[in-house]
């Protein structure tokens, strides 16, 4: 019988003898306690200005909190960090799930701090549709850089928002800015819609290629390719030289396709081994003389204008749907409609013209 009752664990107790405890309960009190006291909204302006990461942490979540009482405290901060922002280079970049967005993120990211700049990743990670779960791996993947003191990485959920895109990332560039960035990339999920999104609050959209994967044909069309200020083909290494150089060549000639851009900018095609450390200099040199045109002919500023301008109305346009479905006569309404469309009682048309009369109200 004892045997047997040894044999169900193979962790046994010495009798008389007590397991010291894991933690220590005065450490537990003073992580509460730490936890329990919230810094003003000056404080963390003030520690945002002096360059403090963890308090731009805290900042950048009040941003994306839903709670009303955090909402009121990011729009105090952002107030207040605005004087100080728009000092930076914001760079977009978008490609497909595995075209190396986060290995060349990491080497260019480390080629601009060994320069002395600082640079501020902004990941935009797609959220579940089913659990609106997100993984949040992209401090992970760039390892390198996220140990450099010179570099901040930020992956935040991209939620409900427009092709993934988060809807906080504009004002998170800001706070950013305020803290002494010089350098903001904006990594997209890269399945489509997002691009848009990015294009309106970046400077300069560098477009990330892969060769030999069909890629080519989509160098015709139109939408992405008129966005891109640059096409950057990566893993130009080992076997995969002679086909990038060929893949350069087809985007390049499509490229052509196109009227010049309203910047006089004509987008360059060019090749890169993120993971080799190879190009990344050449990706650098097309970027400066990029904002050395741009810069000189007055096209940042303006651009930089009708961003301001497009996001006044995209925030307006957010705070309209948010108002319309948080009334809770719409709430109710809409459970029913939609058990009315369910049974073919009426058109989801009809539905939605009763339900905008019935938020007027």
């Amino acid at each position: 019988m004892s045997k047997k009752k040894s044999l169900e664990s193979a962790l046994q107790e010495v009798e008389g003898i007590q397991q010291p405890k894991t933690t220590n309960d005065n450490s537990i009190r003073n992580i509460k306690l730490k936890r329990s006291i919230q810094p003003s909204e000056n404080m963390i302006v003030e520690k945002i200005l002096t360059g403090d990461i963890s308090y731009l942490s805290r900042a950048i979540t009040l941003i994306e909190s839903s709670n009303p009482k955090h909402k009121a405290k990011a729009t105090f901060i952002i107030e207040q960090c605005l004087p100080h922002a728009n000092k930076s280079i914001r760079i977009g970049i978008t490609g497909v799930p595995g075209v190396g967005k986060s290995t060349f993120i990491e080497a260019f990211g480390k080629y601009f701090t060994e320069k002395g700049k600082k640079v501020a990743v902004l990941a935009i990670d797609p959220s579940s549709s089913i659990n609106k779960g997100s993984i949040l791996g992209d401090k992970t993947r760039m390892e390198e850089l996220v140990k450099d003191p010179n570099a901040y990485i930020r992956p935040s959920p991209s939620g409900n928002s427009l092709g993934g895109v988060a809807q906080k990332t504009r004002e998170t560039i800001i706070l950013c800015e305020a803290a002494g960035f010089d350098v903001i990339f904006i990594e997209t999920v890269g399945v489509g819609q997002s691009e848009t999104a990015v294009h309106s609050m970046v400077d300069f959209f560098l477009l990330l290629k892969l060769a030999g994967a069909g890629d080519e044909l989509q160098g015709i069309k139109r939408g992405i390719m008129e966005m891109a200020d640059a096409i950057v083909i990566n893993k130009a290494d080992k076997d995969n030289i002679k086909h990038t150089n060929l893949a350069k060549a087809e985007f390049a000639r499509a490229l052509h396709l196109y009227p010049l851009k309203e910047s006089n900018w004509q987008p360059v095609v060019t090749t890169c081994s993120a993971l080799y450390n190879e190009g990344i200099d050449v990706v650098f040199n097309i970027i400066s003389e990029y904002f050395s045109l741009t810069k000189g002919n007055g096209y940042f500023e303006s651009r930089r204008s009708e961003q301001n301008n497009y996001w006044l109305l995209e925030t307006i346009n957010q705070q309209l749907i948010s108002n319309f479905f948080s009334k809770p006569t719409v709430k109710e309404a809409l459970k029913k409609y939609a058990e009315a469309i369910k049974n073919l009682k009426t058109t989801p048309f009809k539905a939605a013209e009763e339900l905008l009369k019935l938020s007027k109200k």
